[in-house]
Parts: C-alpha cells; structure tokens; sequence
C-alpha cells in the first residue's frame, strides 16, 4: 500500500513536473521567439539603414567617378595643349638658346665696363682734385700775368716819357734807356726763367695725375692760350726793347754824324756814348 501511495505520488508527482517543465518550456520558447522576432525587426531595421547608407555611398561614388572620368578627360585634353605648349617652349628656347648666350657675353663685357667704370671713376675723382690744385696754379699765373702786363704798361709809359725826353738830353737819356733796358731784361729773363719753371712743374703734374684725356686736352689747351698770350706779350716785349735799342743806336749814329758833319770830335764829349746790343745779339 505505501508502494502504491508513494507510487501514485511519484505519478503525480511526475505529471506535475513534466506539466511544470511543458510550461516553462512553452514560455521560453515564446520569449525566444519574441526576442527573435524583435532581434529580426532591429537586424532588418539596421540592415535598412546600412543599406541605404552603402546605396548613398554608391551613388556618391558613383558621381564622384563621373565627375573624375570628366576631371581625367579634361586633365587629358590640358595635357595635350601643354604638350603643344611645350613643344612651341622647347623649339623657342631652342631659338632663343643663341641670343641669351650672346646676352650673356654683353652682360660679362658690361660688368667688366661696369669695374672699369668705377676705377676710372676714382681715378677722375683724383684727376678733379689734381685739376682743382693746377687751376689754383694757373689763377695764380693768370695774376701774375697781370700784374706783369700793369707794370709793363707802367714801362712803356716810362719808355715813351724817355723817347720823348731823349731828344732833349741824350745823356740823361741814355743813362735812363740803359738802366731800363737792363731792366727789361732783368724781367724778361726771369719772366722766361719762371715761364720755364711752371712749365716744367705743370709737366709735373700732368705726369703724377694721370689725368683723363679729354680733361688734361682742355687743361692743356687753356695753358696753352695762356701761354701763348705770356709769348705773345714776351715778344712785344722784345719788340719794344729792340725798338727802344735801335732807336738809341739810330740816335747815336746820328750825333756822331751830326758832331763830324761840325768837326767836333767825338773825345770832346767826355763821355763815351752807349751802344746797345739788340735782343737777341
């Protein structure tokens, strides 16, 4: 009996579980197929996403790809011109080869000008002081000249106010026209002296400032004009004072003509004239 109550009980027992476990079952059957229905309705909603994602991405790429080929078929076209453009380039360069070359050659032969410029520049710097220092020097003649023309004015005044007085007294004449002939002389050859000597020392200068030569051709040409007016004036000089000699001779010889035509011997005198030399004898 307690075999058969405990055997009903176990039957019971059994029953009741294996319905408990039919229904455990049953609800985990329905919350797995509720979770895969749930998991297929996100899946499908992602998947919708993703899709529509990767189509945007296409038809992005796809207009990107066009926009490229047409990019790739104008970069093709530009690169045909700049071939032509180059070709053109190269066959220019290609002429121009030879006059840059020649260019080139002008450039160095200026630059050389250019160094040759800036020594002869200095060099024309130094001649100016040089020059500045030789027309001091010849303001200096310039006045020296005229103070020698105002005293040779002062002479020929002199010697006329003598000729004039000559006449009158051949004694004090001649003593006078001796000692300024002499004189005359005196000056002329220390003029002759000093025109020596300031040629020599302007060869000087010329020589140690190496001056341009246009330059030393206009320094040149104004001493020249100065000198040939000192030459000129040294000749009237001599002019004059052979003048003045021959005058004096003339007159001597006439008095002596004049003292024979009357029979007076010249020994009467007391005195024996003069006769001067003529400049250059």
């Amino acid at each position: 009996e307690m075999n058969a109550k405990y055997s009903r009980k176990m039957e019971a027992l059994r029953e009741e579980m294996d319905l408990r476990r039919k229904t455990e079952i049953h609800e985990l059957e329905e919350r797995k197929n509720n979770q895969i229905s749930e998991l297929l309705g996100k899946h499908e909603g992602a998947f919708g996403d993703i899709k529509n994602y990767y189509n945007d991405i296409t038809a992005k790429n796809m207009s990107l790809i066009s926009l490229l080929k047409e990019q790739v078929e104008d970069m093709k076209k530009k690169e045909l011109v700049l071939e032509k453009e180059k070709a053109d380039v190269l066959l220019q360069n290609k002429e121009l080869t030879e006059p840059l070359q020649q260019a080139q050659e002008q450039v160095a032969e200026l630059q050389k000008k250019l160094a040759r410029y800036d020594k002869d520049k200095e060099i024309l710097m130094n001649s100016k002081a040089r020059l500045k220092v030789t027309q001091k020097e010849l303001k200096d003649l310039q006045w020296e000249h005229e103070v020698l023309e105002q005293r040779f004015s002062k002479v020929q005044a002199e010697r006329d106010e003598l000729y004039q007085k000559f006449t009158k007294a051949i004694n004090e004449v001649q003593q006078k026209t001796g000692f300024k002939n002499l004189l005359l002389e005196r000056k002329l050859q220390g003029l002759l002296s000093l025109l020596e000597q300031k040629e020599v020392e302007l060869n000087e200068v010329v020589t140690i400032s190496k001056l341009d030569p246009s330059a030393l051709s206009l320094v040149s040409h104004k001493l020249e004009d100065v000198l040939n007016s000192k030459n000129n004036t040294i000749q009237d000089l001599q002019l004059q004072l052979a003048r003045v000699c021959k005058a004096h001779n003339d007159m001597l010889q006439t008095f002596k003509a004049k003292l024979t035509a009357f029979g007076i011997p010249l020994d009467n005198l007391g005195f024996q004239p003069l006769s001067f030399p003529l400049p250059g004898q």
